[in-house]
């Protein structure tokens, strides 16, 4: 079992309950997560709070209380953000889009040797040029 990233909707979602995901995505998420393999980006709590600011996500709680009881609830891991992935997200090879958020966390995947699972098109599209591991949410 590899380790995972997860992108920050696929954390939302799970965290959620959230129906969307299918069997097979919960399946290998509770995997990575009894084998301490399950990591999401410092960036995607930055993300969050901005979506949830912006009111593109209704959370039943606080933001930061939403983030707290996730992290208590789920054995996920932060990796922070690094020289090394703050470079890497301005020098990924290929084609890549503009959005900061999807490259710091594309440069995350990538820098750590993780396979990011994602149902962001544009992610899974430059997954296919093996310049990163993705998996279809």
């Amino acid at each position: 079992m590899s380790s995972i990233l997860l992108d920050t909707h696929i954390w939302v979602w799970y965290a959620s309950g959230n129906n969307t995901l299918s069997k097979t995505v919960r399946k290998t998420i509770e995997i990575a997560a009894q084998n301490r393999a399950l990591w999401i980006a410092a960036i995607s709590l930055w993300e969050l709070a901005m979506l949830d600011l912006k009111k593109r996500i209704v959370l039943d709680m606080p933001c930061l209380e939403w983030i707290n009881k996730s992290l208590d609830l789920i054995p996920l891991q932060i990796i922070p953000l690094t020289p090394a992935i703050s470079v890497e997200s301005c020098h990924l090879p290929a084609e890549f889009h503009g959005d900061p958020a999807d490259r710091l966390i594309m440069a995350t995947a990538r820098v750590e040797g993780l396979s990011l699972v994602t149902r962001d098109v544009k992610m899974l599209n430059y997954g296919r040029t093996k310049y990163a591991s993705t998996i279809k949410a």
